[in-house]
């Protein structure tokens, strides 16, 4: 459908505007005035409107990160005699990664069971001593001290061989820690030293394991973001997110909001959140920059208008709106006011006076451009 309308001074900041709105076909030799009579009328486009229904959406720079982070560190010292894993390779809980010196813990849970032993022997010696002891006593032999005294020798000699079995059980710990395995299942970092190394106990950092399915996404939202959509975001307010990987593709798994902080954090102004995906195909590796889209509701009854298509003046933001009237068509002046941002990447909502909402594709990939 072609209209057609007058060119005066507002007109020409219509055309000025919406180039891409407006067909080109006016002749040149139409561009000005021809003996003294006004220049005719202008060929437009128009396009029809329908309401629709917009999500109610925010996107933000996210970044993303292992749902477990796991360093590993000797629990006991001594020289790494071998690697025992690739690097940068998947890992299992309680595959073997590290091989430490297990000489000194071999020797130290000999000594320790030679101890014990030594201490069992003891207690059976004493024991009997105390059944003898005993027997005496009921004929009078012997004066009761010295049955109580050797009762406490047994007792003490047992109370001996319970330590000696922790310190045997202490020493074979050791010696199973020799060997460092793997506490979770993830994929295994760069081996911080080299086979050969001193390392010490509960401090040398010897690699690190990150899980990487499922993967979080940690990002934030201000209080003007929130305030669009709705207030501060929960589990229950938030009805979808998506992720937007850095080549501009969408993922295909979405996420759930796994945490959302209580308050506004005072030095930045914004509320903390995390999304965990499914990432069964390790497409997302932690650390690396993407972009989060979370939607909480959706706005009906909207009309999505092209960018070029509206325009700024002095009263604010308007679109010409072609009516008929009973002489035939015309153009309106509509203006309407920003009611909200929905800030998903595509649209900004208005109203106007007549409670029309329109949203402005902002997005050169959701613009229409329009030709005569």
């Amino acid at each position: 459908m072609r209209q057609y309308f007058k060119y005066g001074l507002k007109c020409s900041i219509f055309f000025s505007a919406t180039l891409m709105l407006i067909a080109c076909g006016q002749d040149k030799g139409t561009s000005a005035s021809v003996g003294g009579k006004p220049p005719p009328a202008m060929l437009v486009s128009v396009l029809e409107m329908q309401p629709t229904t917009v999500p109610i959406q925010a996107e933000a720079v996210a970044q993303t990160e292992g749902a477990k982070e796991v360093e590993i560190r000797p629990r006991v010292g001594g020289i790494v005699l071998k690697r025992l894993f690739e690097e940068g390779a998947e890992i299992k809980a309680g595959q073997p990664m590290f091989l430490i010196d297990p000489v000194p813990y071999q020797m130290k849970t000999s000594q320790a069971r030679a101890q014990l032993a030594q201490q069992k022997a003891r207690a059976a010696q004493t024991k009997r001593e105390s059944k003898r002891l005993k027997t005496l006593l009921e004929t009078e032999s012997i004066s009761q001290r010295e049955y109580d005294n050797a009762t406490s020798d047994y007792a003490m000699a047992e109370a001996s061989v319970q330590e000696y079995k922790a310190i045997l059980h202490e020493a074979e710990l050791n010696l199973s820690y020799a060997r460092v395995k793997a506490p979770e299942s993830g994929m295994a970092g760069r081996f911080l030293y080299s086979e050969g190394a001193l390392v010490n106990a509960n401090t040398s950092l010897l690699t690190t394991i990150v899980q990487t399915s499922p993967i979080w996404v940690r990002f934030s939202l201000s209080d003007s973001e929130l305030k669009q959509l709705g207030g501060m975001l929960t589990s229950k307010t938030v009805q979808g997110i998506e992720l937007i990987l850095p080549d501009g593709s969408k993922y295909p798994e979405s996420g759930t909001l796994n945490f959302s902080a209580s308050r506004i954090d005072p030095s930045l102004g914004t509320q903390q959140l995390r999304a965990e995906f499914k990432n069964a195909d390790k497409t997302l590796i932690p650390g690396q920059f993407v972009r989060i889209r979370v939607t909480t509701g959706s706005n009906e009854g909207v009309f999505l208008v092209p960018q070029a298509a509206v325009l700024t003046s002095e009263q604010g933001k308007f679109v010409f709106v072609a009516d008929k009237d009973e002489e035939g068509n015309m153009i309106e002046r509509r203006y309407f006011m920003l009611t909200e941002n929905s800030n998903n990447g595509g649209s900004i909502e208005y109203t106007d006076p007549d409670n029309f909402r329109f949203s402005e594709f902002i997005s050169s990939s959701t613009s229409r451009r329009c030709s005569a």
